[in-house]
């Protein structure tokens, strides 16, 4: 059977044309693709990256979100390597354990914003809250309420791409043609001032309308079928909302008055992006139980973590000893590898006390997003915190009205950044999203927005021409 054709504009048998052909690509528009090709990345060195025709890229979200310490940090490679020759895989089903997988666990605990009892290993943010799901289930059958299995999201929240991690995230892309969301998951309001607020009303007075409606959600589905809610504490994929003043601890009295258990997706806040360890700290929530992935090794191999307090374990642990076992885990969990690497990535934290970083540089990238972007004719909102931030598009500032999606502004955007040496993302509502490495210095934070500033001045130009927009 011959291969499908390949665009001529890829180079016969190039990188491009060979990824075109074989690699099916998450987040990507799989038909384009096969005429379009990608773009490949060779290598990488602190907060840039390098493609295989050698141009240099900052890397303005990490990858995502996710390289903390950079693209060659060599502490990690070199953790990796000789935990690959002491013992490069073993298991932790059926009671095996190794020191790697023990050490990691007792420096989360140690480092947990809250007491937290215990720690699960799985592979990557989706999995750890897919985990999480399964394990409010299991926690309320052995408490006996069989019918409190209904699980709150976000509209524009984002948990993973499983099956139920799916469900719990609230964004479209991610659930059409998919059959998602399952039945019992639901969402409330995102908090988001700048779109949700009412004319007149207060970052406070909205936290509150946010509070009452999650009371609205929870008494409409029934108090004694709603087992958790989760949320980010700021979100991520959904366009870097921070939420509005006293927002959590308003929610999480909500949640509290109807044992509702609430989980903090900390994948992407975790380890210092709002300046503090966990986002749960910069953003006063109080969690039973806590996800988190992606900067734990810096990604530099896949391993995540759920930990539970005292009362989740001990209805784990009473269910299990029922059943014989706790019949979930990954072939992957706790793999010794990324777990030494883990280990290694929460020293580096501690030994260059990167949080002190964070909050040296994070009001360096804050104040600067502002000065720049704040008045421009196509932004109508920055917003951000620490070392994560966004700038909106819109195309009415006055009205705070965005783009069609058919006009694709965002993808522009970040094809105008790669030409001018900043690799971007875009969100929902063509939001720019910022999240470089925490090891970014305030000179290479400039550096990185010149380039966005450039682009940004290319595509009003663009639009100027086209009448998609008034400038």
């Amino acid at each position: 059977m011959s291969p499908p054709p390949i665009s001529h504009a890829l180079r016969a048998n190039s990188p491009e044309a060979r990824d075109a052909a074989n690699v099916l690509h998450p987040y990507t528009d799989l038909k384009t693709h096969l005429t379009a090709g990608p773009m490949v990345i060779s290598r990488g060195e602190g907060v840039r990256v390098f493609d295989n025709e050698g141009k240099a890229y900052i890397e303005s979200v990490a990858g995502l979100w996710c390289a903390s310490l950079g693209f060659s940090n060599e502490r990690l490679a070199q953790a990796a390597l000789r935990q690959m020759k002491e013992l490069p895989f073993y298991h932790a089903f059926t009671a095996k354990s190794h020191t790697p997988m023990i050490d990691l666990a007792e420096m989360l605990i140690a480092r947990a914003p809250v007491p937290m009892s215990k720690v699960f290993f799985a592979n990557s943010g989706s999995e750890a809250n897919d985990t999480a799901i399964k394990m409010v289930w299991y926690f309320n059958n052995a408490l006996g309420r069989t019918a409190k299995k209904k699980l709150i999201g976000r509209i524009k929240g984002y948990h993973g791409i499983t099956l139920a991690a799916a469900s719990l995230t609230g964004l479209p892309a991610n659930h059409r043609s998919f059959d998602v969301p399952l039945p019992g998951f639901v969402h409330t309001i995102t908090p988001h001032f700048y779109h949700g607020g009412l004319p007149g009303e207060t970052e406070e007075e909205f936290a509150t309308r946010c509070a009452d409606e999650l009371e609205k959600l929870i008494l409409a589905e029934g108090p004694d079928t709603v087992a958790a809610m989760w949320a980010e504490p700021i979100m991520g994929a959904g366009g870097v909302i921070i939420p509005p003043a006293g927002y959590f601890p308003k929610i999480q009295a909500v949640c509290k008055k109807y044992d509702v258990l609430f989980v903090a997706d900390e994948v992407i806040c975790g380890f210092f992006r709002t300046g503090n360890y966990w986002g749960s700290q910069t953003l006063d929530i109080q969690p039973d139980i806590i996800t988190c992935a992606k900067a734990l090794s810096s990604s530099y191999l896949p391993i995540s973590a759920v930990m539970v307090n005292e009362r989740v374990f001990q209805a784990l642990a009473d269910e299990s000893h029922t059943i014989g076992t706790f019949g979930h885990g990954y072939t992957y969990s706790g793999h010794p590898v990324p777990a030494a690497v883990a280990i290694e990535t929460l020293k580096i934290y501690d030994e260059t006390n990167i949080g002190a970083h964070v909050n040296e540089v994070g009001p360096h990238l804050q104040a600067e997003l502002r000065r720049r972007f704040e008045g421009h004719d196509l932004v109508g909102e920055v917003r951000g915190l620490g070392l994560i931030g966004a700038v909106e598009l819109v195309a009415d500032r006055a009205t705070r009205t965005n783009f069609a999606p058919a006009n694709k502004i965002g993808a522009r955007l970040v094809k105008l950044c790669e030409a001018n040496g900043v690799i971007a993302r875009t969100l929902p509502n063509d939001s720019l999203a910022f999240s470089p490495p925490l090891i970014i210095t305030e000179d290479e934070i400039d550096l990185m927005l010149n380039g966005v500033e450039t682009a940004l001045g290319q595509l009003a130009v663009e639009l100027k021409r086209e009448a998609l927009t008034v400038i």
